[in-house]
């Protein structure tokens, strides 16, 4: 299992429409790719009051998984355009982690 893992950051102001775009348009794409190993994502948000920045966690069933979402230069960042309307920034790059261990109590 890898997690492709990404940062992008809001004004607080964006923050809500950003979180809208994730779940009704962003995340559902993805899903409709129909992507052979895609199993799903997990989204984390702070705010510092300055900006309010999102983690998203896409996991994949193995790297070759990863490349038929994004490519071969699959650690490259893929963000849609209607996203990069609503941040300020964000990582050009995604981190890929192998999932070694999860556990649940």
């Amino acid at each position: 299992m890898i997690d492709r893992i990404w940062h992008g950051w809001t004004t607080p102001a964006d923050a809500d429409e950003y979180e809208r775009l994730l779940r009704e348009e962003i995340l559902p794409s993805f899903a409709d790719e129909g992507i052979d190993g895609y199993r799903g994502a997990r989204v984390l948000r702070r705010s510092d009051g300055e900006e309010v920045e999102f983690v998203t966690i896409l996991r994949f069933d193995s790297v070759e998984s990863v490349t038929e979402f994004a490519g071969e230069e699959y650690r490259d960042a893929h963000v849609p355009p209607a996203a990069r309307d609503v941040l300020e920034r964000y990582d050009d790059r995604a981190r890929h982690y192998e999932v070694r261990e999860e556990l649940e109590y």
